[in-house]
């Protein structure tokens, strides 16, 4: 059974990166563009250039957006790991010590969610993973495109 697990591993990180990229984008997208019901939940896009929501809405569709296609994984979800560290430290732990307390529970996953990304990359479904194999020359056979039945 682990040996199973264990190939399916480069699979679920790959549906994990989808996922986690997806909904940072979309944050950022409804800061940015109002969308999704907006920056403030009435639709409400965040003004060009106010320090640090601007910032903080473009680094998240970025960032989102390269972590979902896989393209710069370890780069971008570093910077999204940060981004969101700053999150916490300055929107929400002077709220209150716990992220229970201070509402800071999304800013805190999304900020270790993304550093675990910068330590595994960007599993399956990558394109990291098809540049790396273009560029690489690598031709894998018929044989080996095929899945082994345990």
């Amino acid at each position: 059974m682990t040996g199973r697990l264990n190939s399916a591993q480069p699979y679920a990180l790959g549906l994990f990166r989808i996922v986690l990229g997806l909904l940072f984008a979309c944050h950022g997208a409804a800061g940015l563009f109002g969308v999704l019901g907006g920056a403030d939940g009435s639709g409400g896009t965040v003004a060009a250039g106010a320090w640090p929501n601007w910032y903080a809405a473009v680094i998240e569709l970025v960032c989102g957006g390269l972590v979902l296609l896989g393209l710069g994984t370890r780069a971008a979800a570093f910077l999204a790991s940060g981004s969101m560290a700053y999150a916490y430290f300055t929107v929400h732990q002077p709220e209150g010590l716990w992220p229970l307390q201070n509402n800071g529970e999304g800013a805190a996953l999304f900020c270790w969610a993304f550093l675990l990304l910068v330590f595994t990359g960007s599993g399956a479904f990558g394109v990291d993973r098809l540049l790396a194999r273009r560029g690489s020359g690598e031709q894998r056979t018929a044989e080996e495109r095929t899945p082994v039945a345990a």
